[in-house]
């Protein structure tokens, strides 16, 4: 997988040694709140996952992207195609930055460079992202990319030991 640029980010994919970058990120409660994952408390969990979403890239399911600042080199977060369905022509995204750097368009800036690349050089037709209705933040960025909501799958998924809904949003390659 090629390396994707936006104007101020640098999408590249996840490696080894993102791990105590991204531990520092999915560490954080606020972060990991939303994540089907605790707050991690070792970065050998990060490096973990990281291993795990290598394997998953490796079988063509799923591509996990560090997101690197280009002004300073520094990792602010992650992103990329949770789920890979060349069949259908279809992928979901999932994202995350890092507190300090909300609310500064890097999400939005982000996900719009993984639609570009799934449209035009993966010929998907369809992305999509599933949100906890409270993920209020997460909502606000997929509406101002004008994904459309298309409803909410109720208990759709077990998250931390309970059911959860999820909002389903997407975009198509002819939206």
């Amino acid at each position: 997988m090629t390396n994707l640029y936006t104007e101020r980010l640098l999408l590249r994919k996840m490696r080894t040694t993102d791990s105590a970058s991204l531990f520092k990120i999915w560490s954080d409660p606020e972060v990991a709140k939303f994540m089907n994952i605790d707050p991690f408390t070792e970065e050998s969990q990060a490096v973990n996952m990281i291993s795990h979403l290598d394997k998953l890239a490796h079988d063509n399911k799923a591509i996990r992207f560090s997101i690197i600042k280009l002004s300073t080199n520094e990792l602010i977060g992650s992103c990329g195609y949770n789920f890979l369905d060349f069949e259908n022509e279809k992928a979901e995204i999932g994202y995350d930055i890092a507190k300090e750097h909300w609310g500064n368009g890097y999400a939005p800036e982000a996900i719009s460079a993984l639609v570009e690349n799934a449209f035009n050089t993966l010929n998907l037709n369809r992305v999509e992202a599933k949100v906890e209705p409270e993920n209020i933040n997460s909502i606000k960025v997929l509406e101002k990319l004008n994904f459309t909501w298309e409803g909410t799958l109720r208990q759709t998924e077990k998250s931390k030991g309970k059911y959860i809904d999820l909002k389903i949003f997407s975009k198509l390659k002819s939206d």
